[in-house]
Formats: C-alpha cells, sequence, structure tokens
C-alpha cells in the first residue's frame, strides 16, 4: 500500500508497513496512548514505518501538535504487544493506537507541551466518537502491559484530557497515612483489592496474596490514577480512588 486517505481530517498520511488484518473481525472498543520513548519525533515516525522494528502506532502526535497517521484505523497497528484488558489478550486487535512524541523516563519524562496535549484531546475525541468507544476504555500503555511498560508515564495530564471529554477519571484522594497494603501481605484485604483491580479492568489473579503481579498492577494504576505517588503500596488513598474510579462507572459496568 502506497497511500491511503485519513481517518482524521487533520492527519498527514505516511504509511507504515507494520500492520494487519484485526483479528476474527472484533470491532474496535479502546484507545490506548502511548509515548514515543525516543529521542525525537523524527525518529520515533521513522521507526514506526521501518519494517526492521515490526512496530507501528495508528497516529502520532508531534510535540508541536502535528498529527500523522501511518495505519488506517481499519487495520491493526503493532503497538500494544502482549497485553490485556477486560477479557481481551489482544489489544491491538481491539485497539486504536496513538504515540505521543516525548522521550520518556529514559530521557527525564518531560512536560508534555500544550500545543501537542490540545491536538492529542481533538484526535481522541474525533477517534472516540467516530468509533463509539466509551470513556473507560481510554487507556494507558501501562494498563493493559503493568510492569512491562509505563507510558505515557505519570506526568501525562490524564486530569486535562477528562474535563475535556476524553477517559474515565476522578480526582484522586490525597496521599495520607493509614493502614496500607504492600508486597507479602496476604488475606480478605488483599483479595477485595485485587477484585477491585480485576473488576476495573486489570490483568490480576486474585488469590489473596500481594505477590509481584499484583504490585506492578498498583503501581500501573497510580501511574494513570494517583500520579504523585507512584510505589506500587496499595494506600488509603489508592484503595479510596480505586472505589470511587469504579462507582463513578455507567451503572451495571462495575458489576460484570
Amino acid at each position: 500500500m502506497t497511500g491511503f486517505v485519513v481517518d482524521y481530517a487533520s492527519a498527514e498520511p505516511r504509511v507504515s508497513p507494520n500492520f494487519g488484518p484485526r483479528r476474527d473481525g472484533v470491532a474496535v472498543d479502546s484507545l490506548i496512548l502511548h509515548y514515543t520513548g525516543m529521542p525525537s519525533g523524527e525518529s520515533a515516525e521513522a521507526w514506526l514505518c521501518d519494517t526492521a522494528s515490526s512496530v507501528s502506532s495508528h497516529y502520532i502526535v508531534h510535540e508541536d501538535g502535528r498529527v500523522v497517521q501511518m495505519v488506517r484505523e481499519t487495520d491493526r497497528a503493532w503497538h500494544a504487544g502482549q497485553s490485556f484488558w477486560r477479557g481481551c489478550r489482544d489489544m491491538n486487535s481491539c485497539s486504536i493506537g496513538i504515540e505521543i512524541v516525548n522521550p520518556g523516563h529514559d530521557g527525564g519524562l518531560p512536560a508534555f507541551p500544550d500545543a501537542q496535549i490540545d491536538a492529542v484531546i481533538a484526535l481522541s475525541r474525533d477517534i472516540l466518537a467516530r468509533n463509539d468507544i466509551a470513556p473507560e476504555r481510554v487507556l494507558a500503555h501501562s494498563d493493559v502491559a503493568p510492569g512491562r511498560k509505563v507510558d505515557p508515564g505519570e506526568r501525562f495530564p490524564w486530569a486535562v484530557l477528562a474535563a475535556a471529554g476524553v477517559g474515565h477519571f476522578v480526582a484522586p484522594t490525597p496521599v495520607q497515612g493509614g493502614r496500607f497494603l504492600a508486597a507479602g501481605d496476604r488475606g480478605e484485604p488483599v483479595e477485595a483489592l485485587q477484585s477491585m483491580l480485576a473488576l476495573y479492568g486489570y490483568d490480576v489473579e486474585i488469590n489473596a496474596v500481594f505477590d509481584d503481579q499484583t504490585r506492578r498492577v498498583v503501581e500501573a494504576f497510580q501511574r494513570h490514577f494517583r500520579q504523585s505517588r507512584v510505589d506500587g503500596v496499595a494506600d488509603r488513598s489508592t484503595i479510596e480512588t480505586l472505589h470511587r474510579l469504579l462507582s463513578a462507572l455507567p451503572a451495571g459496568l462495575a458489576t460484570r
């Protein structure tokens, strides 16, 4: 394929060869946000369009707000890798991916420029409307691959996106003292925590043991929803924020 008509009117086309059909004709129901984690937008865009990389994304948003589409939304881009959300273990087939130019944690995780966030919001709103994606299905790469991925990171302004109608979010409960759950803990409180995380969508075994998997999932949750402290410890702030987030889901969804 040498070209295509862009799905988002403000995007520039640049075709990546790294894509395929969505498996079993599955419909798009999720939007996943990433950071590029590379020194420059140009190098990231080139890598996403290189056959040697075996990675791609539907869109890349540069620091100045320029949007480039590399894979058609009807096709399966290779952006999520090994991933899971709410029972699906092939998030590439049911999602659209947006790469956001930022050097990431290895580059000091600098703030995302306002022009870039404005462009991400506009692009996301267009994608959500055209694909009928629910707010709670706007996810971080770290949500669907806890521990393996940490992007777009704890400096990504999820609250700003939510205020503009992109994503599901509640103001986090402030960090404070009190009882907490951490690595090595066991029992019903840990089981209840795991059940809430699984109910929201995370890949966590409900075994009443605060194991490494549980810690990684708690870190992923904090990176998205309680960004002031990302330590994998389920303190009062983390647990209350999770409970309020579940309570804010549409009626019936939090019981599935």
